[in-house]
């Protein structure tokens, strides 16, 4: 019997674990679910007998080792700075780890060791990133076989409300990992655009905004994800004048979380005393410059972040709960956790409500032996929950992991080391089955002539 152990049972397990436990008769599986809540790991469970819930806390680096060792593969959904941890008891006791998260530094400390003990460590195989990863080497690819020089790439994602949803004046849901929907600009963010590199600090993320639209949900707006330098080497883009990835939210979300920012609420260094007995409106005063008293909060708030004290961002902060008096009332440190609270009680997904994943690739590229024809690509991917039921989030997160981990069981996915999921081994068989079940791309291809502006997105275009 071969058994597989994941880790964590949060937002983006529901789909992963169903998967695992829908094979796991035929396959000869035993699948063990993990969590700090053994309520929770029993939940996605659900009295399934091939699958069995333990409680686990993944700081307890003997029982991590001790669990991981007695199972075939190990899927990580716990927090990212867990994954080193993970990731080094896997590879101590041979086992192969798959998990969503971005890969660290440690992650590829490790490949020559996974490679010694033919270990495979996978991460960044969910959604974004993941397949927006193998989805953008596929196309990339596909063009150079064509003779084709790409000469631009972008590529965003999102996971937000129906662009018709009236759930909340945000067009937003919590549908995954709360903490880094607080911490999303905290490492800032780098792209390169017609040639220049550009930098954004991260008090700055959500002002970097431009437009995009989207097929079949309208226009959106970008703003930088992270480091885009980095995947110009992951898709061999060297000679690509433009690189950058994003992330896509509704029009209006970017303008009132860069007034979260800035009044320094996604902070989780510095600690509060006794922060769960203090209300909101008492964390944004303490936000404030000493000099910025007397008159009412929301007046003095609304002229600190010069905006208006009866504008539209402003109702957006009050009706997120910035300034509510009762006691934050659960268990909470820093500003950042304090956020996170309030984030997962105000922006949770009614049970009548959908959520809707969108991942989009543009590409332009020239065919110099087709008397340098140029053209450009656009392919979209969009995908919506079930209504009180599985999240769009979850399926898309958990479906190109779970599959996975069904190619190692059965023998079909032979890479070892620190790997991302842009090699042919790793991508066909993971596309492939997604679009069996529906979840492929939409492409528009359009012919650009020599008038054509190379790229429509100028630094000077950005929100100031």
């Amino acid at each position: 019997m071969k058994r597989i152990l994941v880790l964590g049972a949060g937002y983006s397990s529901p789909f992963l674990v169903s998967y695992l436990l829908e094979h796991a008769v035929g396959a000869d599986w035993q699948v063990t679910v993990a969590d700090r809540d053994l309520d929770a790991a029993a939940r996605r469970i659900d009295g399934h007998p091939r699958g069995r819930a333990i409680r686990l806390d993944a700081s307890d680096a003997i029982a991590l080792g001790e669990q991981i060792a007695g199972h075939d593969v190990v899927v990580s959904l716990v927090p990212p700075r867990f994954q080193a941890l993970v990731a080094w008891a896997a590879v101590q006791h041979g086992r192969h780890m798959v998990t969503a998260s971005y890969r660290d530094q440690a992650l590829r400390d490790l490949d020559q060791a996974a490679r010694q003990k033919g270990v495979l460590l996978l991460p960044e195989v969910g959604l974004d990133p993941g397949i927006d990863l193998m989805s953008a080497m596929r196309l990339i690819r596909r063009v150079e076989r064509a003779g084709g020089v790409v000469e631009a790439f972008e590529s965003y994602g999102a996971g937000v409300l129906p662009p018709e949803s009236e759930a909340n004046p945000l067009q937003y849901a919590i549908t995954w990992n709360p903490r880094n929907v607080v911490m999303a600009a905290e490492y800032g963010a780098c792209y390169i655009e017609t040639g220049r590199i550009k930098i954004v600090p991260w008090h700055n993320v959500f002002r970097h905004t431009w437009p995009i639209e989207v097929p079949g949900v309208g226009m959106m707006e970008a703003y930088p994800n992270r480091d885009s330098l980095s995947y110009q080497e992951t898709f061999g883009l060297d000679g690509a004048h433009t690189v950058i990835r994003g992330t896509l939210r509704h029009q209006g979300f970017c303008e009132v979380w860069q007034q979260v920012v800035r009044l320094g609420l996604p902070n989780e260094n510095l600690h509060v005393p006794q922060l769960e007995q203090r209300s909101y409106r008492e964390l944004v005063e303490m936000c404030l410059p000493r000099a910025l008293t007397g008159t009412r909060l929301e007046s003095r708030v609304a002229n600190y972040l010069g905006i208006s004290a009866t504008g539209e961002i402003m109702r957006k902060l009050e009706w997120l709960g910035l300034f509510d008096e009762d006691p934050i009332g659960v268990p909470v440190r820093t500003p950042a956790e304090a956020m996170q609270a309030l984030l997962e009680r105000r922006l949770a997904l009614p049970e009548d409500e959908s959520d809707v994943v969108v991942l989009q690739h543009e590409l332009e590229a020239q065919y110099p032996e087709d008397g340098n024809r140029r053209e450009r690509i656009v392919t979209t991917f969009v995908h919506r929950g079930d209504p009180g039921g599985m999240t769009a989030m979850a399926r898309t997160v958990g479906f190109p992991a779970a599959i996975v981990v069904r190619l190692l069981l059965e023998g079909r996915l032979a890479a070892a080391g620190s790997q991302l999921p842009t090699i042919p081994e790793i991508y066909e068989p993971v596309l492939d089955e997604l679009e069996r079940e529906g979840l492929g791309f939409g492409e528009i291809v359009t012919p650009l002539d020599d008038e054509h502006e190379p790229h429509r997105l100028e630094s000077d275009s950005m929100i100031d």
